[in-house]
């Protein structure tokens, strides 16, 4: 197996439906002989779940026979919920959160922005109900006709 693939089986600690290929984050791999090296992408400045990721993906490469792992933080360019993979925002809607939007082109519109769908049961009908998830990278939002709550992951 190339430490790319094994790279890309760790799982986003905030989000472990996802991992860390199907979030984006996973940026590039460049392997010379045991020694390789891991360029990711933090969702946003700050996300406190990039030192787990750091460590998983040492861990997981070290235990497949890597023995000299680095692993580098990338900013620019910036990360964007556009690099979600589609398989990735599948298994969101599976698992009960909304996945976002894409954001390639963005419209400017005054007023009230589009509604985010229930992932449970399609609907439109759905409320804000608070800015921030269990993470900060998640919004948290009520269908009004099956009365579920569920996570949105927003886009960035």
């Amino acid at each position: 197996m190339s430490a790319r693939d094994v790279a890309a089986t760790v799982l986003d600690p905030e989000l472990p439906v996802l991992t860390i290929a199907d979030l984006g984050i996973l940026r590039d791999v460049h392997e010379d002989g045991r020694r390789v090296t891991v360029d990711i992408t933090p969702t946003y400045s700050g996300c406190p779940a990039m030192a787990a990721i750091r460590a998983d993906i040492t861990a997981r490469l070290h235990d497949a026979g890597f023995s000299d792992v680095n692993v580098r933080t990338v900013l620019h360019p910036p990360w964007t919920t556009d690099w979600i993979t589609a398989d990735g925002r599948r298994r969101l809607e599976e698992h009960g959160i909304a996945p976002p939007g894409l954001v390639r082109a963005v419209p400017v519109t005054l007023g009230r922005r589009s509604p985010v769908p229930c992932p449970r049961c399609g609907s439109s009908d759905t409320l804000k109900v608070s800015r921030f998830g269990p993470t900060p990278c998640t919004a948290l939002y009520k269908c009004t006709d099956c009365a579920e709550p569920f996570e949105h992951v927003k886009a960035f």
